[in-house]
């Protein structure tokens, strides 16, 4: 039990250090998004993390962020591309999205599969920054916002 009670106690320091200086630079809200963020961290990130701040370099994250991503897409052809779904895609329709993907880009295609019941129905695509948006919630904001400027003060 005593294990446990120092465990407690470790936990709210740690908390209370967090709340405390997130506090002091008026960022507490925003340190606990990021924490509950950090869990999903690899041992490497969170090495690499300590590294840096070590050293003072915390500000060159983002540059390093970008370093990353530009050394790993010259390396790696390979595209991500998310596909958003309102319930879990199927061995089927997983299958086609990744095979049109695949010829739309020139290119072999990782899947990120996101399930969202808000977009009612559908399929959200988006790769290389760019969006294709099929879901049924997008038809009907296109619908609602062509009908409210079609006869929302119109004279016809």
């Amino acid at each position: 039990m005593s294990n446990k009670r120092s465990e407690d106690e470790k936990v709210e320091a740690y908390a209370r250090a967090l709340i405390e200086a997130g506090r002091a630079e008026g960022r507490a809200n925003a340190d606990l998004v990021q924490w509950e963020h950090a869990r999903k961290f690899s041992p490497e990130v969170l090495e690499t993390l300590s590294a840096m701040q070590a050293s003072d370099d915390l500000d060159l994250v983002t540059k390093v962020a970008s370093e990353y991503k530009s050394i790993l897409d010259s390396e790696d052809k390979t595209v991500s591309v998310t596909v958003t779904t309102s319930v879990p895609m199927d061995d089927h329709l997983r299958a086609k999205v990744r095979e049109r993907a695949e010829k739309q880009l020139k290119a072999p295609v990782y899947l990120v599969e996101r399930v969202d019941p808000s977009i009612l129905g559908g399929i959200v695509i988006e790769a290389r920054g760019k969006r294709f948006d099929a879901s049924i919630k997008a038809q009907l904001a296109n619908i609602r916002k062509t009908l409210g400027s079609t006869f929302v003060g119109s004279d016809k």
